[in-house]
């Protein structure tokens, strides 16, 4: 009876507890995005027409942003790159901003395009095999001074996979995986938490 009544506990634990936490952070980014534009623009709309719009900087948040994407892929697509390195040198925001938007890039890129393929590779030292994404060809010179054909693997870092390593392989010895770009990057996120293609098939308790 008491292990089935811990086995009902955990299961509710699995659905409360993720379910509770997403609605709890999705408030605080509400009542952030609203307060950001809505509190000020609010605060006019009060005095003047004495009522209040809920969720009004969120609008506005988002409408910013969808302009700023318009903005960014029509008429600034080719300075982006110069933006990035503006941004990136200035004090402060260089220890923060190229970290972030390489990992919003790395998240919600459409299949993570900048990588090929999903490989394991032996990393750091023989026998430990690390998850490493096919970024494209080695340059000639490499090549030629090895006498290999090599791939330029990079190897995300746990957690944080917007730094890792960029590593120079035989293409005989990377394992190549069936598993997408997108599960990869789960595992890797998660800290091996979430494996890829991984299904609740069985009961897991």
């Amino acid at each position: 009876m008491f292990n089935r009544l811990k086995k009902y506990f955990v299961a509710g634990i699995l659905v409360v507890l993720p379910l509770s936490i997403s609605i709890y952070i999705l408030l605080i980014f509400f009542r952030f995005a609203d307060g950001i534009l809505g509190k000020f623009i609010n605060n006019y709309i009060g005095e003047k027409l004495n009522f209040y719009i809920p969720g009004l900087g969120l609008v506005l948040a988002v409408l910013i942003i969808l302009i700023v994407g318009f903005l960014v892929s029509h008429l600034f697509k080719k300075r982006i790159k110069t933006i990035d390195r503006f941004l990136g040198s200035l004090p402060f925001l260089k220890y923060i901003y190229p970290l972030l938007k390489q990992t919003l890039e790395l998240i919600f890129s459409k299949e993570h395009a900048a990588f090929k393929k999903v490989v394991l590779v032996e990393f750091p030292r023989k026998g430990i095999w690390s998850v490493g994404f096919i970024s494209g060809e080695c340059f000639p010179e490499a090549e030629l001074k090895t006498g290999s054909r090599l791939e330029n693997v990079y190897v995300p870092l746990a957690l944080s996979p917007a730094t890792g390593f960029i590593i120079l392989v035989p293409r005989d010895e990377l394992i190549h995986l069936d598993t997408s770009v997108k599960e990869a990057m789960k595992l890797i996120l998660t800290a091996g938490i979430i494996n890829p293609g991984k299904e609740d098939k069985k009961d897991a308790f």
